[in-house]
Formats: C-alpha cells, structure tokens, sequence
C-alpha cells in the first residue's frame, strides 16, 4: 500500500494523473449553507436547475463560502464571529485545512480567492482596536497565512476580487462589535460605513462614503459585474420609518447610483443579498420577504417569497434559495428540499 500511494504521489507531483475538477463533485454551480431538520449544519452544492450536487456536513452554521475557481474545494466560514473556517474537499467531504483567525480577531462569515486561486482573502474584525482587516491565506501551501492589511474602515463584511484581478471591493459596513458582548453593534450614534478599493497590498484606491442622511446605513453585501461595476445591498439601523434606499451601484471614478424602490420602508430595512446578471440587479429581504429586479431605469420585477434572501446569477434570470428549503431556478421547477437555506449563493 505504501509503494501505491508513493506511486501514485509521484504520479501527481508529475501531473500525469488528471487533478480532481469541480466535476468530480458533481458539476455544482453554486455553494449553500444550510440547517437539516435534525438542527445539523450542511454545506451543498446546487446545479443550475436547483438540484442538490452534493451535500458535505459542517461543524456548525455556516454562513457564506469561498469557492476555489480551479480545485473542488470550499472555503466554510463560520458565522459571525466565528474564528474558525473549514477548507472542504468538495469531493470525498474530508477537511481540508481548518483556518484560525488570530488572537484578537473574528471573521465576518465571508472571503474570496484571486482570480488564479493562489490567495484566499478574508474579512476581520480586529475588535480591540475596533478596525476591519483583510487576512491573506496561501492556498497552494497549506492555506498558511502569510499576510494582513487594513480594510479601509470598521466592520468589513463581504469583499469581492474586481474583473481585472489586480483589485479588490471591500464593503465596510461601518458597526463596531466585540465578542465580549456578542453580535451587539456598540457604535450606532456614531457609525459609518464606506465602500472601499484596494490593490492586492492593501493601498487603498478609492473609497466611497454616502451623504449624512445615510450614517446608519450599513454597506454589507456585494456583486460585481463584467464591467467593473459593483452592486451594494444596506442595512439600515435606524428608524423604519426612514425612506432610503438600500441599494446602489457604484463605478469607479463616479458617484453611485441608487434606488429609491429598495427602500428601507419597502424592505424593513434589510437587504440580506445582492446579484447581478448582466445589466439586471436582483435583492433579496427576508424580513419582507421580497425578491426585487432591477434594471439601469428602476424597478422591474417585484416577488413574494417567504424568507427569501439567496440569490446569484442564473444565465437567464436569478436563482433565489429561502428558508423555508425551496430553489427557485430560471427556465426549471421549482424544487423544494427539506433544508433551511442560510443567507448566501455563492457562485462558482
């Protein structure tokens, strides 16, 4: 057995033996956290048509994940403030690596790989010093950490690679926490949110801060299309009363644009994930439980779905996931699963 699997390893390291793909587990294309009705924690892969590719168990809820765009592995993050998160082999379900977040800092339940899948970025919070951070994992060695820089601003929350590779979209949501007190936000009065650019060393680009009306809106989600542009999903922690929007789009070098029929009195404050396909933008509230549509113009499609809140890029439309267990897939029937969906779709 152990002349087999010498073997076998010299015949990887020569790369004559073809490396597992995103195939082997089923050709998912997309990744989502879920609940089994016996309160276990999942993560699965979906096809297109919303069919279950595969279903790998996680320690405990998940909330978004990372998927590698060459290997079939999953990068599970705890949900906030966790500071632990799984790297999956989507295939055989063993983990991986097990990422620690270091001494005085949490994750924020998302990350993102380069475009070649050399580096593994994370968002943290670095609670003592009550600012974000941007950890940095070799994912060919190991996933060892091998560098930190600061976010831009406090809270930082989803973070995207830009098309061009070279950039990465940070959105700051602005709330200070500490684990000592849980998921309490301790500086509402004061906080601020930003939506910040970086180079992959961490020099800050370009960032974008709201007028004063929009101090308690909190930028928490984010999608990036083929053009650079960047879609932002709020959070509002104010007064519901307030008519605001909570979604905007931004392009580097311009003011954003938003829109007024997300608004905060529409979706009771909270937009839990953005999507974009194409020129269309789609928003999800489970607390109203709303699926918006949008277009450069306004307003195009408005759906009721209970608890609704993943949703990601469908080719002809959106997939949307809910709470409840259904996927909603363009062009298929919809399928209901016995599982509760957690907040995110994440393309593959």
């Amino acid at each position: 057995m152990a002349n087999r699997r010498t073997f076998l390893a010299g015949m990887l390291a020569a790369g004559l033996v073809p490396r597992p793909t995103w195939a082997d587990a089923g050709n998912p294309a997309y990744l989502a956290a879920a609940k089994t009705p016996d309160g276990a924690f999942v993560l699965c892969g979906l096809r297109g048509d919303g069919q279950i590719a595969f279903r790998r168990p996680l320690p405990a809820r998940g909330h978004a994940a990372a998927a590698h765009p060459n290997r079939p592995e999953a990068v599970a993050f705890a949900r906030r403030p966790g500071t632990y998160a799984i790297v999956l082999d989507c295939v055989s379900g063993d983990a991986k690596a097990r990422l620690e977040a270091p001494e005085g800092r949490h994750f924020y339940g998302h990350g993102a790989f380069s475009g070649d899948g050399a580096l593994l970025f994370t968002t943290e919070n670095d609670f003592d010093a009550a600012r974000g951070m941007i950890g940095v994992w070799d994912a060919r060695h190991g996933y060892v950490r091998v560098g930190e820089f600061a976010s831009g601003g406090v809270g930082p929350h989803e973070m995207r690679v830009m098309p061009d590779g070279q950039t990465l979209v940070v959105a700051n949501g602005g709330i200070e926490t500490h684990p000592e007190t849980g998921r309490a936000k301790l500086n509402l009065p004061v906080m601020r949110s930003n939506l910040t650019y970086l180079d992959l060393s961490g020099r800050v680009l370009e960032q974008v801060v709201l007028g004063a009306e929009h101090q308690r809106n909190s930028i928490r989600h984010l999608a990036v299309a083929g053009d650079s542009a960047v879609a932002f999903a709020m959070q509002w922690q104010g007064d519901l009363t307030a008519d605001l929007p909570l979604l905007g789009v931004h392009r580097r070098g311009a003011a954003p644009q938003l829109y007024p029929e997300a608004s905060v009195r529409r979706m009771q404050g909270y937009l839990g994930s953005v999507a974009m396909d194409g020129a269309q933008i789609a928003v999800t509230s489970p607390r109203s439980g709303l699926l918006q549509v949008f277009d450069d113009v306004g307003l195009v499609q408005e759906t009721p779905l209970t608890d609704v809140c993943g949703v990601a890029a469908g080719g002809a439309g959106f997939l949307v996931t809910t709470g409840t267990g259904l996927v909603r897939a363009p062009g298929a029937k919809d399928a209901a699963w016995p599982l509760a969906w957690d907040n995110h779709l994440v393309a593959i």
